[in-house]
């Protein structure tokens, strides 16, 4: 083997080289540990180098705890307030990276995800940390008072191992249930993982005439339950997609309504009856277009399938039609599952972990960071900047079990 005998005995394995092991690695070494990354992968970082179109969304400017969709909704919060937004932009301001703000508070890159992956390889390097990829972890055992990994680059002996090898979302990338096996090994719970931030189907025969929207986009404002979001919509040829659905999808429970309103902020009825009484010789499709996309127009008139100018139409009729469009409710059928998922809703039980280090409580030096945990942000920055400050929560603690 051709590793050296040194670096099978660190102070901390991190076992995953994504966003958040990366952070967990660079606050370990940083505070003096010896660190190895280890990654299954050909290269770490590759959910950040496919992420906000090749840019990487990799903050928001409005973080909040009640963004976080978790089963102990405060989990998050002192995670959050220990590294801010403004501590990465530090980052990216020391490495030179220039970012600019889009529309939410959402923060990119402006040249590529690969700066940021390239920042954090750099401050992997000074801080010492040895990262290994193409590396299998086989087994995970308590020994004593270290670890005993087992894999394919030999045995590791840590004192700290932190899991960092996230959740079930976009498989081609290498996601697996890792995590989730270790943790019901040392008897931590686990939520049941399901997508999230993911497009939502429909199978039934009465939605097939939104297939024929496919690849129409508008901002919409959709809404399930309590929870709503105002942001475009696109209809697929399986159903909807776009950043409004990705949101909402987060919240679904199969057999809910999603409820559409797709003139949000206007009272469509009252725009329509203003044509009826100046006596308008448009026709419904031509009528809706004025405020929709024609083909999304022509569809909701077509349910109505009346060819009568808008003057002669009843007004019950009116009121039906603007329902239509403001009040749709579908019922999804399921979602597009882990392959199109950005995210993975449920994972580790938080009531297994602390909030403030992510150490299990039940077995010190054990860390679970980022996606891997029942922790899942909203669409726009707030995952990354999860794993940001998850990683770093745990690197701070994991300092405390460096050998002196």
């Amino acid at each position: 083997m051709k590793h050296q005998t040194a670096w099978h005995a660190p102070d901390v394995l991190v076992i995953g080289g994504g966003a958040a092991g990366l952070m967990a690695a660079i606050t370990a070494g940083q505070r003096g540990c010896s660190v190895v990354v280890v990654e299954h992968g050909p290269e770490v970082g590759r959910k950040i180098l496919i992420s906000g179109g090749g840019r990487c969304n990799f903050t928001n400017t409005e973080m909040r705890a009640d963004r976080f969709l978790s089963a102990n909704r405060h989990f998050v919060k002192s995670a959050l307030s220990r590294y801010k937004p403004e501590d990465f932009l530090a980052l990216l301001a020391k490495h030179s990276i220039a970012w600019h703000e889009k529309k939410l508070g959402q923060l990119f890159c402006d040249h590529s995800a690969r700066d940021i992956v390239s920042m954090l390889l750099a401050e992997c390097a000074a801080a010492g940390v040895r990262i290994l990829t193409d590396t299998r972890i086989r087994h995970v055992s308590r020994s004593g008072d270290a670890f005993r990994v087992e894999s394919s680059a030999g045995e590791f002996q840590p004192k700290v191992v932190i899991l960092a090898s996230g959740g079930l979302s976009i498989p081609k990338l290498g996601a697996s249930s890792f995590a989730y096996d270790v943790a019901r090994q040392f008897d931590v719970p686990v939520i049941k993982p399901e997508p999230a931030l993911v497009p939502l189907v429909f199978d039934q025969p009465q939605d097939g005439w939104l297939k024929t929207l496919a690849g129409v986009s508008l901002p919409v404002r959709v809404s399930c339950g309590k929870i709503a979001f105002d942001e475009a919509l696109l209809f697929t040829h399986r159903g909807l997609s776009g950043p409004a659905l990705l949101q909402i999808s987060s919240y679904w429970q199969a057999g809910q309504a999603v409820k559409v309103d797709m003139l949000p902020g206007q009272d469509l009825a009252a725009l329509l009856m203003k044509l009826k009484k100046a006596g308008s010789k448009a026709k419904a499709p031509a009528a809706l277009a004025r405020w929709l996309p024609q083909r999304l127009a022509a569809a909701l008139a077509a349910q109505k399938a009346s060819d009568r100018p808008m003057a002669e139409w009843a007004d019950k009729d009116i009121q039906a039609l603007a329902q239509r469009a403001q009040n749709m409710q579908f019922y999804p059928t399921g979602t597009e599952g882990f392959a199109k998922a950005e995210v993975t809703r449920g994972g580790v039980d938080t009531r297994g972990l602390s909030s403030r280090t992510m150490q299990v409580e039940a077995v010190p030096g054990l860390f679970m960071v980022g996606e891997a945990v029942d922790v899942t942000g909203w669409l726009g920055g707030y995952n990354f900047h999860w794993a940001w400050a998850s990683g770093h929560a745990a690197g701070e603690a994991a300092a405390q079990f460096r050998a002196v």
